[in-house]
């Protein structure tokens, strides 16, 4: 089964930012996150246009937060990534008209709904400085060692 990695990758990358004192290129966040610069462009488009992080073309240019971090949410980064469900579990859909696989899947379906309910209710509750406490002290990090982050 496919994981959705995107949102525990753009928390790590918004925090680095955060300890940066500059701007991080795609090509700088690409290295640390082992991607391509065109999926790291087009990633935090999608925190852009919410206004979370901005961008500067040209030399010196690059990603920088719009706002502290204790102004966004666990919640925010999901929701301007444009994820649809946290889980990934499936109903099966092979024999739609059996009574039993459609008493299943509702049961799944309502289970599914209450925790994902649940879930986003506390991704609310959590800011992004909540998440970067225990890293104060840790050297900025410095991506261009060839080791990722």
């Amino acid at each position: 089964m496919r994981k959705d990695s995107r949102l525990s990758r753009m928390l790590h990358v918004l925090i680095h930012m955060d300890r940066l004192g500059g701007p991080a290129t795609s090509e700088r966040i690409a290295k640390m996150l082992s991607t391509n610069p065109v999926v790291v462009r087009r990633t935090m488009a999608g925190l852009r246009e919410q206004g979370y992080v901005t961008s500067v073309k040209g030399h010196g240019g690059g990603w920088s937060l719009a706002m502290p971090l204790h102004k966004i949410s666990l919640l925010d980064i999901h929701n301007a990534l444009g994820e649809s469900s946290v889980f990934t579990i499936g109903l099966s859909d092979e024999y739609t008209h059996c009574p039993i696989e459609q008493a299943v899947n509702k049961a799944i379906k309502d289970v599914l709904i209450e925790a994902e309910s649940l879930l986003l209710e506390r991704f609310g509750e959590v800011s992004l400085d909540v998440l970067a406490e225990g890293f104060v002290d840790l050297p900025a990090p410095s991506f261009d060692e060839g080791k990722g982050y």
